[in-house]
């Protein structure tokens, strides 16, 4: 007899679905798994057999097999300790392998028997809802798999034993229920910010529309203040941004106590950070850092300071939302529609462009230092301001700024006009002006007579390319949803032409 066991395994954030076959026949005794496992799901087979000695059940002197199917697909992790478990209970008649078909089961098992978290319990439960099926999991998981669906049956056990115990009736396991994080501490707000208004104004704009935004200025000028304030102009994540944002971190284990949060990502890696940290990749394919930024912010400090190579895998993802990892044997894509923020100084010294200061090698350390970043991936940003330093009358001053909650309400009107807009055109899934295609900005930024006389005297003067001029309407339609215009007029387009101008030097030494 062969006991059946469903489980999935993990491609990107995809659940497949997997089905555990095990037989235990006379023979030899051994204990084979098969079906392309990888180090850690063959390693279960020591992992299951103590567990269930520790449990209460030895396992036969026979000949036991267990196949992962469909057997050409690669079996990665350490979740598939729980469904060789059960299938072995239910070869042996130790639980009813007929209860057993109605679930989808995951996790890891310890030596003494308890199951331990995994990661990718949130698209596990979505993968077994799929399948009209329920879902047996971790406790540590259970608030996480709950999100998936409130109808669907989910069992969060803290050990075997606990398993056995519900199936013979002797112990009811109940279901566990939804839960989110905890307000952490408060984001810091722009008020404490003096100084600056300019820049304040584009992370304004860039919050808005979702446009990336790109900082230029001496050290000590408040780049890394400006980014790390943008969260709290940002408004809370939509339920299907919550889910996508939630699935991702799940799958890579970065969801503490399976809580969820509406607060919107905001990822800073460090300059150091390589190819597959920041796109994805490695051994087994994980999500990078833009696609923990998914629906969030990706944060790039000290910008040219990152490999060029590094820099340039950037480009697909921010045209095509996506980080596609491609290996010999399979292929795997995560989301990545990410808003990035970078940040730089002027020069290697950082003095280059100052009143009154001398940068050490002149107009060639400016030109060196901005030539690390490539002229295609500056194409694709389409703020770009000069951050000067501030002077001491803005630092003496005890003016106050004007605090984040009131710039959130302005960014949340104008969010709110454009899913309306994309809503009505019949494209919900389009959420800011960023995520809008070139064909249906040209017809939702249509501008008027003269804004398309200024438009198309700046595209010739500017040398604008095909993106380069989308992205100036992008931005034009964004600011007249925060002016609350229907139409997008010579002011709008002149002020989104400001912008880019900033960044011809750039371009130019690029």
């Amino acid at each position: 007899m062969v006991a059946h066991v469903a489980t999935v395994a993990f491609q990107g954030i995809e659940a497949v679905p997997v089905d555990v076959q095990v037989q235990i026949q006379p023979g030899q005794p051994v204990f084979a798994v098969v079906g392309l496992p990888d180090k850690a799901v063959a390693e279960s087979r020591e992992r299951v057999r103590a567990a269930l000695h520790a449990s209460g059940l030895a396992l036969p002197p026979k000949r036991i097999i267990v196949n992962l199917a469909p057997a050409d697909l690669p079996k990665e992790g350490s979740h598939y300790d729980l469904p060789i478990a059960l299938g072995l209970m239910a070869a042996l008649g130790a639980v009813p392998g007929d209860q057993l078909a109605g679930y989808v089961v995951v996790g890891e098992l310890s030596l003494d028997g308890t199951i331990a978290p995994i990661a990718g319990a949130l698209p596990a439960a979505i993968g077994a809802n799929a399948l009209d099926k329920g879902l047996i999991c971790p406790a540590a998981c259970g608030p996480e798999a709950a999100w998936a669906s409130r109808e669907m049956d989910i069992l969060a056990p803290r050990s075997l034993i606990a398993v056995a115990n519900h199936f013979k009736g002797t112990q009811v396991l109940g279901r566990p229920e939804p839960a989110l994080a905890r307000e952490g501490a408060p984001l810091p707000d722009l008020a404490e910010i003096k100084g600056q208004e300019l820049a304040k104004r584009a992370l304004e704009v860039a919050a808005a529309g979702g446009h990336n935004l790109l900082m230029v200025g001496p050290p000590g000028a408040g780049k890394s203040m400006l980014a790390s304030r943008l969260p709290s102009i940002l408004p809370p994540l939509s339920p299907r941004e919550l889910l996508e944002v939630s699935m991702i971190a799940s799958v890579a284990g970065a969801l503490p106590g399976g809580r969820l949060t509406d607060r919107r990502p905001f990822r800073a890696p460090h300059h150091s950070a390589t190819m597959a940290a920041l796109v994805g990749g490695g051994l087994r394919a994980r999500p990078g850092e833009v696609s923990l930024a998914h629906h969030g912010v990706l944060f790039l400090d000290e910008l040219p300071e990152f490999a060029p190579q590094v820099l340039d895998s950037l480009r697909q993802p921010l045209e095509m939302g996506e980080a596609v990892i491609a290996r010999a044997n399979h292929r795997v894509s995560y989301p990545a529609r990410f808003q990035l923020v970078a940040a730089m100084n002027p020069c290697r010294c950082g003095l280059a462009g100052e009143p009154g200061a001398a940068c050490r090698r002149g107009e060639r350390c400016a030109a060196d230092y901005q030539a690390r970043l490539s002229g295609p991936l500056v194409d694709r940003i389409d703020l770009r301001i000069e951050v000067p330093a501030v002077t001491a009358a803005d630092l003496i001053l005890p003016r106050p700024g004007e605090p984040s909650a009131r710039v959130a309400d302005r960014v949340a009107a104008a969010r709110s006009i454009q899913r309306d807009r994309f809503a009505a055109l019949g494209r919900p899934e389009i959420a800011t002006n960023a995520q809008c295609s070139a064909a249906l900005i040209e017809t939702v930024a249509e501008p008027d007579a003269a804004g398309r006389r200024l438009l198309s005297e700046a595209a010739e003067a500017m040398k604008l390319s095909a993106r380069g001029y989308h992205r100036v309407l992008k931005v034009a339609r964004t600011l007249a949803d925060l002016d609350g215009a229907d139409l997008v007029g010579r002011l709008h387009l002149a002020e989104a032409l400001s912008w880019r101008v900033a960044g011809e030097r750039l371009l130019q030494a690029a």
